[in-house]
C-alpha cells in the first residue's frame, strides 16, 4: 500500500472522527464525497479535511475550483495532489 495514501486514510478517520471506519476500510479509488457510494462525505467534512491536510502537510489549497474538486475526489487523487504540491515547494 502507498504510504501517503495510508496516511491520508488515517488522517480522514481521525480528523473527521469516523468511529465506524478504519483506514483499511477505505479504498483509495472510491469517491470521498456524495451519496453515490464511497465515504459519502459532505461539504463540512471537506472543510475539516482541507484544514487537516494544510496542517499536516503544510500545503496551500485554493478556494473550491473544478481542479480542487478533482483532487478531493479520492484518496488516490489527494495523494497525487499533495506530492505535486510538495514537489513545487522544493
Amino acid at each position: 500500500m502507498d504510504t501517503l495514501e495510508h496516511e491520508l486514510k488515517k488522517l480522514i478517520v481521525d480528523a473527521l472522527k469516523l468511529e465506524d471506519v478504519s483506514p483499511d476500510d477505505i479504498d483509495a479509488q472510491e469517491p470521498l464525497f456524495g451519496d453515490g457510494g464511497g465515504l459519502g462525505l459532505d461539504s463540512i467534512d471537506a472543510l475539516e479535511l482541507g484544514v487537516a491536510i494544510r496542517k499536516t502537510f503544510g500545503i496551500k489549497i485554493d478556494t473550491v475550483t473544478e481542479d480542487v474538486r478533482h483532487h478531493f475526489a479520492s484518496i488516490h487523487n489527494l495523494a497525487n495532489f499533495i506530492r505535486a504540491q510538495q514537489g513545487n515547494a522544493e
